[in-house]
């Protein structure tokens, strides 16, 4: 991100988000998609838009008081885009901020350097717009596209919408004022209330002198000067979450020239800390069940890659094929992973419908593929991909080869992202 003496701002260019939502997720996000659509008349062109968005192929972004500006890409051809919204007069950003004075809350937020969702009440008290309206919101293109707005500026409305996920203070650029102005001039206002406000307190007898000493008071109470003993009779917040757990430690190959079997004992213990860690603290649901003959022997040719130590476990299971998949299933998941290879079961329901909410919130309406449920599977339906819930909370991607289903990749928490990678390929 970079700043110029105009107030301009600079965002690097967005990367391909295949799979996801094209919306805004924040409040500021959700509201100025909605706005967007809202007042186009084309949702073909807003669904190409989205798309677009998409792909990747829009350039750096540049905000600036009433402008947003990129280059896409078609090929080899760039294209200029340009949206500019009204930016807003003296006399609107005055009676804003009087409104937003009126609610501490909203003016603690705003000098905290947060945009409530309140102010855009405040906004409409003030009868001035944040948000576009009809008409308001006119897009340039070098495409010379018929549509009006075409996918390159439908495209770039969508990105400007995950940039106010970022900043939501951005959206006060655009109509005109930055960050920093904007505080300055809600402190203004507040003062001037402030000091309104013990004058009209004080009887006509040493008025002068009571004068200072309530301006004074009212200014102890201003959102950027809480009283001391406020702060510390403030409940005391909730402990962070814990943070998530360390990645497994590298093994060596015991069968490597010079390889130090103590040190391959030390890495074992280490694996086997990090699983009793991860059960005691709650990030999995049972504890690590001691290792038979065959999960040992998998652990073997999952971490022990040397051609001789693999050979001879192939050879004692009888079934090399079936110890690769295993081999495959424990180098990506653990010990977690091969439960998944090797155990169906029927997880909760209300993770099946979290699973589904993270689905449907992941996919615009409409694009999410077909998927066939059954027990802890949800297979895509001709497409020879898989998810595979563990018992451990995580989603793990598998692909059909030769009739077979295959890990594909390491497991994560999200469905969705798990999704997009696998059709990724």
């Amino acid at each position: 991100m970079s700043r110029d003496e105009t107030g301009a701002r600079g965002f690097p260019a967005f990367a391909a988000r295949r799979g996801s939502r094209a919306r805004g997720q924040s409040w500021w996000g959700k509201a100025w998609a909605d706005a967007l659509e809202d007042t186009s008349l084309d949702e073909e062109t807003l669904k190409k838009g989205r798309a677009f968005a998409r792909t990747g192929r829009l350039g750096p972004i540049t905000v600036s008081p009433g402008r947003i500006s990129t280059a896409s890409y078609e090929g080899d051809t760039p294209f200029k885009t340009v949206l500019t919204l009204e930016e807003l007069d003296e006399d609107e950003w005055e009676s804003l901020w009087e409104k937003a004075a009126e609610r501490p809350d909203v003016a603690e937020e705003l000098l905290a350097g947060q945009l409530p969702p309140d102010l855009l009440e405040a906004a409409e008290d003030a009868r001035v717009r944040l948000l576009p309206g009809y008409g308001d919101l006119e897009a340039d293109c070098d495409c010379d596209a018929f549509e009006h707005p075409c996918k390159h500026a439908a495209a770039l409305c969508y990105q400007a919408s995950w940039l106010l996920d970022e900043d939501a203070m951005l959206l006060l650029l655009l109509r005109g004022c930055g960050a920093q102005e904007a505080r300055e001039e809600l402190r203004s206002v507040l003062l001037m209330q402030a000091i309104v406000g013990g004058l009209g307190d004080k009887d006509a007898d040493g008025a002068e002198e009571e004068t200072e000493a309530g301006s004074q008071a009212a200014a102890a109470q201003l959102p950027d000067g809480t009283p001391a003993e406020e702060v510390f009779g403030r409940e005391p917040a909730a402990l962070p979450e814990l943070p998530p757990l360390p990645g497994p430690p590298v093994r060596q190959d015991a069968s490597s020239a010079g390889a130090d079997p103590l040190e391959q004992l030390v890495t074992d213990a280490a694996v086997r800390a990090r699983e009793l860690l991860a059960y005691t603290h709650g990030f999995t649901a049972e504890p690590p069940a001691p290792l038979d003959l065959w999960r040992d022997c998998v652990r073997i040719a999952a971490t022990r890659p040397g051609a001789r130590v693999l050979a001879r476990v192939r050879e004692a299971c009888g079934s090399p094929e079936q110890l690769d998949r295993a081999a495959e299933a424990w180098r990506l998941g653990g010990s977690a992973g091969l439960d998944v290879l090797e155990q169906a079961w029927t997880p909760p329901r209300q993770d099946t419908a979290r699973a589904s909410t993270a689905l449907t919130a992941g996919w615009e309406q409409n694009e999410l593929p077909e998927l066939e449920v059954q027990e802890n599977r949800w297979t895509l339906v001709g497409s020879g991909l898989q998810l595979r819930y563990g018992r451990d909370g995580r989603w793990y991607p598998y692909r059909k080869e030769d009739g077979r289903w295959w890990p594909a990749a390491a497991p994560q928490h999200d469905p969705a992202e798990v999704l997009a990678e696998l059709l990724d390929g």
